[in-house]
């Protein structure tokens, strides 16, 4: 019987010796293909027959293994249809209410409760019903409108800007708060779906909320609830983004692979059986990381072979690939249902000439679409155990601690309370995550994950840069260019449906030019660096009174703005998806929301800076040079970002937890 087992185990050695004319993956599949032949024979009798006990069902253990490979690929188009339904709910109320017509509605709410400066006695909106579906009579604009809130006389240019500041900060608490609960896929769908209930019917509340109401600073909570909920919502939405990854099949498929490898051990290399060379996977300077990370996990696994490295270098590639390739999907969704949106409700905005009503209608039509289209999601987003079921061994059990069961080990009859640790209270969780949030901010902690928050400081620069060149554009465009208010309509749709096209094409040229994430990422920032040096050549001489050149017309605006838009698209979605390579498994809420908050706690730097530049200079195109230094800047620490190391530091940050 010895013997017999030897000779079993030789099968199965020789069966992973590739053959010498083979490419690195096809000779990795032919060992996998054969290995899995050999076993198959080993469960097979000598005579032929099927031993019982392998048997399940009248089914060989290889019908059982397709048709849970099935199983495993109609689950994972389900979770994504039920992400990508989210992106296209959601995604409306920050391209219809967040960026236009809530800011517009709030100021109008406090422009009908207004009064006129300095006697404060006349009101700024004339009529019976400012509210109402008529046109009413408007002062001219050099009369300053405030309106009373508690005690404080308050601008009502000013107004929306105050509750915006206040929910940011209060969506940061909130973020942090419920970044422990959301890690627990018990509780993220939950989570998710609260938020998207609470912010969907804030919105719509808007609707029965006239601005001739006693209650009419109601408008404020409703504006808070939504915003913070939306902020939370997709924080939980982004948690899903690696183990949505890492359960694609294509991943799933290389994930097998390297585990049966690591299982087989090493293989030394016989003659004309060399190591597959690196330059079959792409020796780009952009890619090589891949190469440099699947060498890294080999040596500390202990196993020097080469056809392991390579395995994993093709598992992590098409992890990366993955990754971005659902990130750039869901941007382009949340777009399209934002352009969409946003045509059906500028038709009631402009036909009654932007009364209150219209506004009012506006914003709760994104909750409308919201909400509708969040009953997808609640049907397809995995829960509970079923959000991490691929990826590599390690990587599946490493979410234990937050509440993830393997699927396997659950088939395979383990225990749950093996598996699963007791759920605490939400209460808990929320003082525990304000005491990990102290952690991670630590500097012991930051040294373990340097790479990550080296990105976060790269973040929090880029995220700020290409929010002030929308903002800054629009204000040159009224300002210098004097475009009317119907050609910023315009620019305001061209950016966003370039952005449709952008996500989808990018990772198309990623999968061409064998760019890692992070190459892409590195490109994007420097081609939309070219839209502030555009604006700088206006000074030169030689465009001065030429008809193009240095962004002086109209149409040159349009140009960058689907130029822009093209770039905007795919950077946010491979911003999400480089991070989501630096993150440790089981605490992707929580530092996706340290990703969200770093975002919003930048977005007051560049747009004081440019109002600076212009209350000094007299002239907003000075305000390129500091964009454009500061998309520059933000390359450097993005630079010193080492994504493979970063992988590892996350991988073992993992595993010691």
């Amino acid at each position: 019987m010895a013997s017999k087992a030897r000779l079993e185990d030789d099968d199965v050695h020789d069966a992973l010796l590739p053959e010498s004319s083979s490419s690195p993956w096809t000779a990795a599949s032919e060992r996998f293909g054969a290995m899995l032949g050999a076993v198959a024979q080993r469960r097979i009798g000598l005579n032929g027959g099927i031993d019982p006990s392998e048997a399940y069902n009248g089914e060989t253990q290889d019908a059982l293994d397709q048709k849970l490979r099935s199983l495993d690929s109609k689950a994972h188009r389900n979770r994504l249809r039920g992400w990508y339904s989210y992106a296209f709910a959601s995604e409306v109320f920050a391209v219809c209410s967040l960026t236009l017509f809530l800011p517009i509605c709030l100021e109008q709410f406090a422009r009908d409760n207004g009064y006129l400066l300095p006697d404060k006695f006349e009101r700024c909106v004339r009529g019976p019903d400012p509210d109402s579906l008529a046109i009413t009579e408007v002062p001219g604009e050099e009369a300053r409108c405030v309106v009373k809130i508690g005690w404080l006389w308050i601008d009502s240019a000013s107004f929306s800007l105050y509750v915006y500041s206040f929910s940011v900060l209060l969506q940061a608490l909130v973020v942090i708060s419920f970044g422990g609960v959301a890690d627990r896929p018990s509780h993220r769908k939950l989570l998710l779906l609260a938020f998207a209930f609470l912010g969907s019917t804030s919105t719509i509340c808007f609707l029965f909320l006239p601005s001739s109401s006693p209650v009419w600073q109601l408008c404020v909570v409703l504006a808070i609830l939504a915003i913070v909920s939306f902020g939370a919502s997709i924080v939980a939405m982004n948690a899903y983004l690696p183990s949505l990854a890492r359960s694609a099949q294509d991943v799933r498929d290389k994930a097998i692979i390297v585990e049966r490898l690591r299982e087989a051990g090493p293989i030394p290399e016989a003659d004309g059986n060399p190591a597959p060379d690196s330059d079959a996977y792409g020796s780009f300077g952009f890619s090589s990381d891949l190469h440099q990370q699947s060498r890294g996990e080999a040596q500390e696994t202990g196993a020097n072979d080469p056809h392991l490295e390579h395995a994993l270098q093709a598992y992590n590639t098409a992890l990366s690939h993955a990754t971005s390739k659902i990130s750039s999907r869901g941007i382009a969704l949340g777009y399209s249902a934002g352009i969409l949106l946003l045509f059906v409700a500028l038709i009631p905005v402009t036909v009654m000439e932007g009364s209150t009503f219209s506004l009012r209608l506006a914003v709760s039509l994104s909750g409308m679409w919201w909400a509708v289209f969040s009953i997808p999601t609640a049907m397809w987003l995995p829960a509970g155990r079923a959000v991490n079921s691929g990826g590599l061994r390690w990587e599946r059990h490493a979410t234990y601690a937050s509440g993830t069961v393997d699927l396997r080990d659950v088939r395979e009859g383990s225990d749950d309370d093996d598996l699963m640790e007791h759920d605490p209270t939400i209460l808990s969780q929320i003082g525990e995550a304000w005491i990990r949030l102290g952690q991670m901010l630590s500097p012991r902690e930051m040294r373990k994950l340097r790479n990550t928050f080296w990105y976060l400081a790269a973040w929090f620069l880029l995220s700020d840069a290409f929010t002030t060149i929308t903002s800054t554009a629009v204000l040159f465009a009224k300002t210098t260019l004097l475009l009317p208010p119907k050609a910023l309509i315009v620019v305001g749709l061209l950016t966003p449906m370039a952005g449709i096209v952008g996500s989808l094409l990018w990772p198309r040229l990623q999968r061409m030019l064998r760019f890692s994430n992070q190459g892409i990422l590195l490109t994007l920032i420097l081609l939309a660096s070219f839209v502030p040096l555009y604006g700088c050549l206006g000074f030169l001489p030689i465009f001065k009174g030429k008809p193009i050149g240095g962004l002086v017309t109209a149409h040159e605006l349009y140009v960058l703005a689907v130029y822009f838009g093209s770039l905007y698209g795919a950077f946010q979605a491979y911003a999400r998806a480089v991070f989501a390579e630096l993150i440790p498994v089981g605490e992707e809420a929580r530092w996706y929301g340290l990703f969200s908050i770093t975002d919003k706690s930048s977005s007051f730097l560049g747009p004081l800076i440019v109002g600076l530049i212009a209350d000094a200079t007299g002239n907003i195109r000075y305000a390129f040079f500091f964009l454009l230094f500061m998309m520059l800047a933000a390359c450097l620490p993005l630079l010193v970002v080492n994504v493979p190391q970063g992988r590892k530091d996350a991988e073992a940050y993992s595993q010691a937890d």
